[in-house]
């Protein structure tokens, strides 16, 4: 055999190998999670910082920033909100860390209560898929496509028609 012989089967090989290669690397990237952060997830270490009695509205918010929400019964209730969720392809999105931060303060705005909930104290709730019924008639395809077919007249009442 010639030297020239050896050389194609060698290079079949290694484009296969270059191509194993890359659509491994393919795959791999295809398959990492997008991880999203939704929010204010706030760092343990700053909401250890504000101390029951001590802390004032003012130093609550210029630590933690401003609340995901107030307490619709009772302002004196400061709740932050969020949670990272991590999505690999088609899946649901899995929450992986989830915090809520509750800071209940008195009429004098100082600071009584601090408390951070985490995804151990939530409940998954099932959400129920029904339709409520409405008045009328269900259309299909076609009666949608073609039902204003003839029901206007190029000309109006006065006899002008569009762009007149």
């Amino acid at each position: 055999m010639t030297r020239s012989n050896f050389s194609a089967p060698r290079t079949v090989i290694r484009t296969a190998l270059l191509g194993s290669v890359l659509l491994a690397g393919l795959a791999a990237t295809g398959c990492s999670p997008t991880v999203a952060t939704r929010g204010n997830l706030t760092d343990p270490q700053l909401v250890a910082e504000l101390q029951p009695g001590q802390s004032r509205r003012d130093d609550v918010a210029a630590v933690l920033g401003t609340p995901t929400s107030v307490g619709t019964f009772d302002p004196n209730v400061w709740y932050y909100i969020g949670q990272k969720t991590e999505k690999t392809a088609f899946f649901e999105p899995e929450v992986t860390e989830r915090r809520v931060v509750v800071a209940r303060f008195d009429d004098n705005g100082v600071l009584r209560e601090i408390k951070t909930l985490d995804k151990s104290n939530g409940q998954d709730i099932d959400l129920v898929e029904r339709t409520t019924p409405t008045a009328g008639r269900e259309m299909g395809f076609l009666e949608q496509m073609m039902g204003n077919v003839g029901r206007f007249s190029a000309k109006d009442t006065k006899g002008k028609g569009p762009g007149s």
